[in-house]
């Protein structure tokens, strides 16, 4: 493990060093409720391998990309939001705001959500 996967904070949520509530999980995702929700329903999806970020994700595992994607779809049925709909959104770089540097996917929904962007 590199020195920036045993300070990561996803990676020890993974590990189970720091506690999450838990709503999915396969052998190469897991998926937790996130602790400052902007929404009614916000579920992080994040691969159980560390990833920097969606590109690096998507250039060094497409196929894991794919499963996260597919999980953040899962959560959604899970969550009950299927129907009425909800947003995946991956942060990669300084101007989305990105705090954590490991690939995740965000699930927001259960409410009407506001514009994307500029209002």
């Amino acid at each position: 493990m590199s020195s920036s996967e045993a300070e990561c904070l996803f990676c020890k949520i993974v590990a189970g060093d720091i506690p999450s509530t838990a709503v999915f999980e396969t052998a190469t995702t897991y998926a937790f409720r996130d602790i400052n929700p902007q929404a009614d329903v916000h579920v992080l999806v994040v691969p159980r391998n560390h990833h920097a970020d969606a590109a690096a994700l998507s250039s060094e595992d497409p196929a894991l990309l794919a499963e996260v994607m597919l999980a953040g779809a899962e959560v959604a049925k899970q969550e009950g939001i299927e129907e009425s709909g909800y947003r995946l959104v991956f942060n990669t770089g300084p101007d989305a705001g990105r705090t954590v540097f490991h690939a995740h996917l965000h699930v927001l929904g259960g409410e009407q959500l506001g514009l994307f962007g500029r209002p």
